[in-house]
């Protein structure tokens, strides 16, 4: 691979799964899919047509080039993605007003470290969230570092940058979502909280946790139970945690008193 080929490489993503998922879900998000020459099976071929249909370029590349962008573990498909940029945040109502199900957000109080943000942004990615909301200062932006962190999910997962965190929570409220707060010293556990219809989960930065005008524009504060020694965990395993539970919950239609 050339140098050129190199620097323009992009975000790669590995894998026929991840790259089913993209044709599937984000055709738009894929500059092109080099799938390995010589594979003609079943899978291949659904892959081949549906990236056609979805108007994703598809190449043929032998596995010498494959073997050079993924160090290996390809599978036999490599998806290089367009990178994209956080968005202004009049796409929040755009987004909220073409939704067919319920809205689900994250929104990151200041989260400054780009490896925290990357992970945020993949278990977003994964737990299905339609958007991560973030404020404009005071927080990491979608660096290299980031995107690298976030194995793709920077390029699938919207990213909006907002002036003013508290007025945008007001907002989001009056648009009738529920907005769960975290922090350390809440009542009631994530166990407990009622994660189902339109959702924004408010995740606080490192250190810090929620600002205040922050936690007192949520509907509800939730806490993480720790049983063992250390006091806390670190925000993106703690997002992590809140993302899955709210999907679990909102995938059987229970609430936290169920």
């Amino acid at each position: 691979m050339s140098r050129r080929e190199r620097a323009d490489s992009g975000t790669l993503v590995f894998g026929w799964h991840a790259a089913e998922r993209l044709v599937a879900s984000a055709p738009d998000a894929v500059r092109e899919m080099l799938v390995l020459e010589g594979r003609d099976d079943e899978r291949a071929r659904s892959l081949r047509e549906r990236a056609a249909e979805a108007g994703v370029d598809i190449r043929r590349v032998p596995r010498k080039r494959l073997d050079e962008l993924a160090d290996g573990s390809h599978q036999g498909v490599v998806a290089r993605l367009r990178p994209r940029e956080p968005e202004g945040e009049g796409a929040l109502d755009e987004l909220l007003d073409h939704l067919e199900g319920p809205p689900f957000l994250l929104i990151l109080d200041g989260v400054q470290d780009p490896h925290n943000l990357g992970a945020c942004l993949r278990s977003a990615d994964g737990a299905g969230v339609h958007a991560v909301v973030v404020p404009r200062d005071r927080a990491a932006g979608l660096t290299a570092t980031v995107r690298k962190v976030a194995c793709g999910a920077a390029e699938t997962t919207r990213l909006i940058r907002v002036t003013n965190l508290a007025r945008t929570l007001r907002h989001l409220k009056a648009r009738g979502l529920w907005l769960v707060g975290t922090a350390e010293d809440a009542p009631v556990t994530v166990f407990e909280a009622d994660w189902t219809g339109p959702l924004g989960l408010v995740m606080g930065g490192e250190g810090r946790g929620l600002r205040r005008l922050t936690r007192e524009a949520c509907d509800t504060v939730v806490s993480l139970p720790m049983r063992g020694v250390v006091e806390s965990l670190n925000v993106s395993v703690a997002t992590g945690i809140c993302l899955y539970t709210a999907l679990g919950r909102r995938s059987t239609g229970q609430t936290g008193d169920d």
